[in-house]
């Protein structure tokens, strides 16, 4: 490695400090922000959220890298294959910052198991990517409940205009069906508000959605390779900008 080559590993967040500032990157270095399913919109929002210099993580994903992955899943390639998604992040994480202190968990969040798997990490936020709905509303409960600061992540399928993406408190959320389902359950746990969503305006195109019937899963959702990932990045900025704006308040 050449001199010029250190130099700049060695200052890789230097764009980062030019629009922040060294006092915010320190403030994101003692951040622990965890990232739970990564998918289509996790892994994008992980590999945001560690590019951007946080100092320590949890991502969490059970699930093994699929053929039907490949149109849209950062870590889904020929060479990946069968491999867990927890661990293969970790690794890409680990490329990007050597430093990042990154606990990987390759297991299926529930209720049940929820506050074993999250309760002993001090946690500052928390980055909702899950896709199926019972786990999400464990994590969701679980955060509200444990006072951790939350984004979760709507429904990205059936849906093609990246400009219609918002972010919004759940209880403004709209034409997002996921949005709708999980208010309604979410109610009945006397929840109702509190924690923000990211979703698309966008009207979901119902001829995209078929049935199925899978583990977990009564619908199969046809996507685009972008809007997971646009989807992915505006939950790090939801989660970097409230870590930055509570610190600066």
């Amino acid at each position: 490695m050449s001199d010029n080559i250190e130099r700049d590993a060695a200052g890789w967040q230097e764009r980062s400090e030019l629009l922040l500032g060294r006092e915010k990157l320190e403030i994101l270095k003692s951040t622990t922000v965890a990232v739970i399913g990564l998918g289509g919109v996790g892994a994008y929002a992980a590999e945001m959220v560690a590019r951007a210099g946080v100092g320590k993580m949890v991502i969490l994903d059970s699930d093994v890298i699929n053929p039907s992955n490949k149109n849209r899943q950062l870590l889904a390639l020929d060479s990946t294959m069968g491999v867990n998604k927890a661990v293969l992040m970790s690794e890409r994480l680990k490329d990007i910052n050597p430093k990042l202190e990154i606990t990987a968990i390759d297991e299926y969040l529930t209720e049940d198991n929820v506050s074993e798997l999250l309760g002993n990490y001090r946690i500052d936020f928390i980055i909702d990517a899950i896709d199926t709905l019972s786990p999400k509303i464990s994590l969701i409960k679980f955060a509200v409940r444990s006072d951790i600061p939350l984004v979760s992540s709507m429904g990205a399928g059936a849906k093609l205009d990246a400009t219609k993406i918002r972010i919004k408190d759940i209880s403004k959320s709209f034409n997002c069906p996921l949005a709708y389902i999980l208010r309604k359950k979410l109610r009945k746990e006397g929840i109702s508000k509190g924690f923000k969503v990211v979703f698309s305006e966008e009207l979901p195109d119902t001829e995209a959605i078929i049935p199925v019937e899978e583990q977990n899963k009564k619908s199969r959702v046809g996507t685009i390779s972008y809007l997971p990932a646009v989807f992915g990045c505006v939950a790090a900025q939801a989660a970097l900008t409230f870590l930055l704006d509570r610190e600066s308040s």
